[in-house]
């Protein structure tokens, strides 16, 4: 699998790398459930952001593994 890889990834850093994006993922969904269900306009917005900052964490991240394609 790392041979496959222009940045010299190891199997163990893709498993890292994998495992990463797999709590990235869990923590937006996380923080977009608890957006949508607080009634306090400050939390929402709170919960909303850090909603967005795990998204934007995700998709760098997601973005840097297809490079080394």
């Amino acid at each position: 699998m790392a041979s496959q890889c222009g940045c010299s990834l190891t199997s163990k850093d893709l498993t890292v790398i994998e495992d990463q994006l797999t709590h990235l993922a869990t923590a937006c969904r996380v923080a977009q459930g608890y957006a949508g269900s607080f009634q306090n306009p400050q939390l929402r917005t709170l919960a909303g952001a850090i909603a967005q900052h795990h998204r934007q964490q995700f998709d760098a991240l997601y973005a840097f593994l297809n490079g080394c394609q």
